[in-house]
């Protein structure tokens, strides 16, 4: 009986476990990687396996701030840049199981190990390889010099090499090779390296021998190569599902630097399996991982999603000797560099992305330009602030409660009979109210409460006002600098003045002409000038950008068909905040357009005139009749505009990427770039947040006034 009621016991208690997993594939990977989690479930009963897709954009912010909360998987597979910080936080665990290292290529394992302890189980590399239009060249360029040699056998109308050359992560094949890098090997960054300017100059270079085009990004490599237009680019494995059918095309391993001997370098992105620091079931997890690199998984992958495995058994595979595409890669793998994975990494790619666009466009040498990023490197990377003592601010907080409390409550008692017979009505705004309070003051309230916070290598420190004082006193920059605050605050006005001078003018001068009885064809001319309004701004940015291309914008072309040099619109303040302005211009005036003429459609022609009667001109009806019935409708639309375009982020960002040297940003696309790409400076960024709000909430106030007054 005992017996019966025992194995009765331990059949009830062993429930299968759950066992989250996540990751970002998509397509034929993420379909042979869930037909693998499926069988594995299907051999353990024990375990019932939740596999979950996450958008790649927001993968990292979701495992930080899930895994934590006891929200997130117990493995993941993610790429292993992030293992210094995600270890130091406990946001993952250390691999406990006996992993052979003759199983994988050294390159794959340095990259998943930190401090001497393996993190991650590697599963597949990416890494740039060399793409060769085979119509165009005969064989691949074994040296940096035959890439030279080749550019003088080329017709005049095919670049050489296309590829993004003023993106940094393009650039370090270069740096690498001739000898570069950003960290000693106690982890001090070694931007002045001598052979990290040589690799800048040698990138120079080859923009000066024409062998690049002009302001190169990965759109335009993409059409050049598909076009016949390019004999080369340099690109990663996603490249090939750009690439137009008919086009010959071959994979090589980037060229050997002639002047060190030492083959180009790539950094190679690991992705790697890793288990949950707060996961319930490491034993378990574990042995998931292990059974994703088994060599026949491993050789799955490769197959059936064709990822390049690190396994090196899986290369023994005929398929896969056979496959020139994934045998470049797997070349390339062994020439590279993994990606460094400690925290300070990530403030890398800014400082170096400044440094490669000065030498690109001849505004700095080499060594100019990285003295210039070892400063802000420094700077995104400096200490969190000392912290404060929250006593003081809790304690004003706490009064500042019960002040509003007592003022609410006295507000109450004067309408609460007003408020009593209208509760129909405000039961029909509870809703709206809710929703404002739950999507717009909460988050508000949160991120203003971030701002007395600095977020230093995944922790929070409360530091009080240092942020604002930091911003305010100007401590990082002086005043004068494009990536100081005042600097920034000046563009930003004087883009907002811009935009709303020309918003108004051409909105109110075209609706002016379409009111007018003598003009054909209204309807049309309406529908047409308000497409650019239509249009979402980001497809309209990324369209004006193409325009502004120095070498193909189609601006450019009407230029030289003028008789007139073609501009370099971002290679100057000037001509930069110009495009922006222009591209803008082009999205704002149909709103201004919109509100004066249905403004103009309420003033009486018989004012007019009689004052054309009386002797007036055009222009005095115009400002002494036209005009003054016209600011009661005009005044609340500029003040909108103005908030709009104060905050107008996707023209900044998309058009002139703040260029040159963030120049032209204005205040919200710098708050950004302090939170995502200067060392994740989470509070920093949200303190020029409530700066912004607080001039804005100021300058929304005077203009209601001012509207008030003015329609009394």
């Amino acid at each position: 009986m005992l017996t019966i009621f025992s194995f009765i016991t331990q059949y009830v208690s062993a429930e299968p476990q759950t066992l989250k997993v996540w990751h970002a594939y998509r397509d034929a990977e993420a379909e042979v990687l869930e037909d693998i989690l499926d069988a594995y479930d299907q051999k353990h009963p024990e375990l019932i396996l939740e596999v979950l897709p996450v958008a790649y954009d927001a993968y990292a912010s979701k495992l930080e701030s899930a895994i934590p909360r006891n929200n997130g998987p117990d493995v993941f597979i993610y790429a292993h840049e992030k293992i210094g910080s995600w270890s130091e936080i406990g946001l993952i665990e250390p691999i406990t199981i006996d992993i052979d290292p003759s199983r994988f290529y050294d390159v794959s394992l340095d990259a998943v190990t930190y401090n001497g302890q393996i993190y991650g189980v590697p599963l597949a590399v990416k890494s740039l390889v060399l793409y060769c239009n085979d119509e165009l060249i005969e064989s691949p360029p074994q040296s940096t010099d035959d890439i030279f040699t080749i550019s003088e056998t080329l017709p005049p109308d095919v670049f050489t090499l296309a590829y993004p050359a003023t993106d940094a992560y393009f650039q370090m094949p270069w740096l690498f090779g001739f000898g570069g890098g950003f960290f000693d090997t106690s982890g001090n960054s070694t931007f002045e390296n001598p052979a990290n300017a040589r690799s800048l100059d040698f990138m120079k270079s080859m923009d000066t021998a024409g062998i690049l085009p002009k302001e190169p990004d990965a759109a335009l490599a993409t059409h050049l190569f598909n076009n016949q237009q390019a004999a080369m680019t340099i690109s990663g494995p996603w490249f090939l599902s750009s690439i137009e059918d008919g086009v010959s095309f071959s994979v090589h391993p980037l060229p050997t630097v002639s002047e060190t001997g030492e083959p180009a370098k790539p950094l190679l992105t690991v992705e790697a399996g890793f288990v949950s620091g707060f996961s319930q079931q490491k034993t378990e997890s574990m042995a998931l991982l292990n059974h994703l690199t088994s060599l026949n998984n491993a050789t799955k992958r490769a197959l059936g999603s064709r990822q390049v495995v690190p396994n090196k058994e899986a290369w023994n595979n005929p398929a896969l000797q056979n496959d020139a595409i994934l045998s470049a890669f797997k070349a390339q793998m062994t020439k590279s560099v993994p990606t460094p994975n400690i925290p300070n990494m990530t403030a890398v790619w800014e400082p170096m992305a400044r440094a490669v666009r000065r030498v690109h466009r001849g505004a700095m040498t080499g060594k100019q330009a990285l003295e210039q990023a070892s400063l802000e490197f420094q700077i995104y990377t400096k200490p969190a602030p000392t912290p404060a003592n929250p006593t003081p601010y809790i304690a004003v907080a706490i009064a500042g409660l019960l002040a509003g409390l007592f003022w609410f409550v006295r507000q109450f008692q004067r309408v609460q009979d007003e408020v009593w017979n209208s509760r129909t009505a405000y039961l029909y705004v509870a809703p709206a109210a809710i929703a404002m309070t739950l999507l717009t003051a909460i988050p508000f309230v949160v991120g203003a409460l971030v701002s007395l916070f600095a977020h230093y290598q995944g922790e929070f420190t409360f530091v009080g006002l240092a942020n604002f004082l930091d911003i305010l006193l100007a401590r990082d920059w002086p005043m004068t600098s494009s990536l100081s605050f005042y600097f920034t605050l000046v563009v930003t006005v004087g883009w907002t003045l811009g935009n709303l001078l020309l918003h108004v003018g051409i909105g109110l001068a075209l609706a002016l002409l379409l009111r007018e009885p003598w003009l054909k064809f209204k309807g049309i001319y309406r529908v047409l000038l308000i497409v650019p309004w239509a249009i979402p701004n980001y497809i309209t940015a990324l369209i004006w950008k193409g325009m502004f291309n120095q070498q193909f914008g189609a601006i450019n072309g009407l230029l030289t068909a003028c008789g007139l040099e073609a501009v370099s619109w971002f290679a100057k303040f000037s001509t930069s905040f110009a495009a922006n302005l222009i591209t803008n211009t082009w999205l704002g005036f149909p709103f201004m357009m919109v509100v004066s003429l249905g403004a103009l459609q309420s003033i009486p022609r018989d004012l007019e005139d009689a004052a054309s009667v009386d002797g007036a001109s055009g222009w005095q009806r115009f400002w002494h009749i036209t005009l003054p019935l016209l600011k009661p409708a005009l005044l609340p639309a500029v003040i909108l505009g103005s908030v709009w375009t104060f905050n107008m982020f996707n023209v900044i960002y998309l058009v002139s990427a703040g260029e040159p040297d963030s120049s032209t940003d204005i205040l919200i696309s710098d708050a950004y770039r302090w939170a995502f790409s200067r060392g994740n400076r989470y509070g920093y960024a949200s303190a020029y947040a409530v700066l912004i709000f607080g001039i804005l909430l100021g300058y929304s106030n005077l203009g209601n006034r001012i509207a008030g007054r003015k329609t009394i």
